[in-house]
């Protein structure tokens, strides 16, 4: 994906950020973010911010939960951060890989071995695999842990899964962990369901919504802040705040953060379409157009004109529909949304041809994080009426959501 010419000023800020990576810096606290004006800067990412984490990392023995996305942006590209601390002759240890693995080539739930890096040798432990949550072993011999992951702000999309996980591991170790924080680009609205507690899965650890409206720094506070982590344990936790950010700031990825989200149209409609996962319906995968069509074979064709054919590619070696031609709606020309969209999902449920096999229903519970929306499609509930039943679960979560807010929060 080509290089966004937003990161092109932050050239200046590198330079003195690597000069000056042995001088300490004050860390920004909460208020002081939070009643920054909005201004026309361009954002800076935490691992840009070297001169803030640094110092944290010297004299100590780390291990990096990294993946594709973990750079440093520079005026033209950007270099990972596991190298990029290497030459600063950090002392990293081991690197920790989330669903999809350390360089993002995995499947979505494909399990993620062990292994070595091939350009720097060092150890690769998977986080999908065998365990989920760092081991002992595997933490034994290390004084910190550095994460930095790009997530998209879904509570279905695994990375804070794995945030839980392994701040619950530090805990019980008693290491530090330090989380470099990156916008999410779904952070301008929360919306969708609230999880239950009933249906706690890898695909949702917190009674949260579908869209949380929080960075993932952000999140870390919460989880930490509220006593979410297991038996309320507490971590010690230091989250290394952005720059010239703001809830509600654009901000377009320049690397996809799996490989079933190419762009920003599908980042943007993946709270949406997301929910197909958990049907029989594909949603793009197989195709170059993740998460901006669906369709499927027993849908109407007479009402769906738009047809295409799943087939296998880079982060699909088995999609649904596999080689069927299926009918559905293109959307990806589709304007950018600020809520959680069911009109897609009811209808293609109201015109398939097999409703009976139409939900998953044990994956489509997870998705959805509650039993209850699938009975309401089912039961013929307008979208209206469905989301209607969402609102005081939200506004609860929107008080907790504001005490941790790192970032002017205009919209909410």
């Amino acid at each position: 994906m080509p290089f966004f010419s937003r990161f092109k000023s932050t050239v200046l800020c590198l330079s003195i950020c690597f000069l000056s990576c042995g001088q300490k810096q004050a860390t920004p606290t909460k208020k002081e973010i939070s009643t920054t004006e909005v201004v026309e800067k361009e954002i800076i990412v935490s691992a840009n911010r070297t001169r803030a984490f640094i110092p944290l990392l010297q004299n100590r023995k780390i291990a990096v939960v990294a993946n594709q996305t973990s750079v440093i942006f520079k005026q033209e590209g950007y270099t990972h951060l596991v190298d990029s601390l290497l030459s600063l002759n950090v002392d990293i240890q081991s690197v920790f890989a989330p669903e999809h693995g350390f360089r993002g080539k995995a499947d979505a739930g494909e399990a993620v071995k062990d292994g070595f890096d091939n350009k720097t040798g060092l150890p690769i432990l998977s986080l999908h695999g065998k365990n989920k949550k760092p081991t002992p072993e595997q933490l034994e011999k290390i004084d910190l842990v550095l994460f930095d992951i790009q997530d998209v702000g879904v509570r279905f999309y695994t990375y804070i899964a794995t945030l839980q996980l392994v701040m619950e591991a530090c805990a019980k170790a008693k290491i530090p962990i330090v989380v470099l924080d990156r916008p999410n680009p779904n952070a301008h609205y929360v919306d969708g369901p609230t999880m239950k507690a009933a249906h706690t899965s890898f695909l949702g650890y917190q009674q949260i919504p579908l869209v949380y409206g929080m960075t993932i720094g952000e999140y870390a506070q919460m989880l930490n802040e509220e006593g979410w982590l297991t038996d309320g344990a507490k971590s010690d936790l230091t989250v290394i705040p952005l720059k010239n950010y703001v809830h509600g700031s654009s901000y377009e990825l320049p690397i996809r953060p799996s490989p079933n989200l190419p762009n920003d149209i599908s980042i943007n409609l993946y709270p949406s379409l997301g929910l197909f996962e958990g049907t029989t319906i594909n949603a793009g995968r197989g195709t170059e157009f993740q998460f901006q069509r669906y369709g499927a074979a027993f849908l109407d064709s007479a009402t769906f004109i738009f047809s295409y054919i799943p087939k296998p590619n880079f982060g699909s070696k088995y999609p649904k529909e596999e080689g069927k031609l299926c009918y559905g709606e293109d959307l990806s020309t589709h304007p950018k949304m600020d809520s959680v969209s069911l009109q897609w999902l009811l209808k293609a449920y109201q015109h398939s041809n097999d409703k009976e096999s139409f939900f998953k229903t044990a994956s489509f519970t997870k998705h959805a994080g509650t039993e209850v929306l699938q009975q309401q499609i089912e039961a013929g509930l307008s979208e209206e009426e469905i989301k209607a039943t969402w609102k005081e679960d939200l506004t609860t979560f929107k008080k907790i959501r504001a005490k941790h807010l790192l970032y002017r929060d205009p919209t909410h």
